[in-house]
């Protein structure tokens, strides 16, 4: 069976070490060089790679990274046990809430968007 380790686009390391372990509670494991950062304390690992706004998006075609909110089928989640903690911590980490938390037949549920994803290109 393959292993998941999630990869997140940043515009810039420190500001995206500095969310998502503020926001998530996760903590750094290791470093790789200047450009990439393991964070643990998820049930796989996220590696913040960074990816500067304009850069390719892979070796074919011409299509290139913006950090200005888009919409994506491929997406991580988060499960925690207190919501309205979790939604505290990620909104004083910068993130922004979109929407109102949800009460929906399977769970509540809240929607946010990382600072990164609200610079335009």
């Amino acid at each position: 069976m393959p292993g998941l380790l999630i990869n997140i686009d940043v515009p810039a390391l420190a500001a995206g070490e500095a969310f998502y372990t503020a926001a998530l509670g996760l903590t750094v494991g290791r470093r790789f060089d200047e450009d990439i950062v393991e964070l643990l304390g998820s049930d796989v690992p996220i590696y913040l790679i960074v990816k500067p706004a304009g850069s390719a998006i892979g070796p074919v075609g011409d299509a290139t990274r913006v950090y200005a909110r888009h919409w994506t089928p491929v997406h991580p989640d988060f499960s925690v046990d207190d919501l309205d903690n979790a939604v505290a911590r990620a909104l004083a980490a910068g993130a922004v809430q979109e929407g109102p938390t949800l009460d929906l037949p399977y769970g509540r549920q809240a929607m946010f968007a990382d600072p990164s994803a609200m610079v335009s290109a």
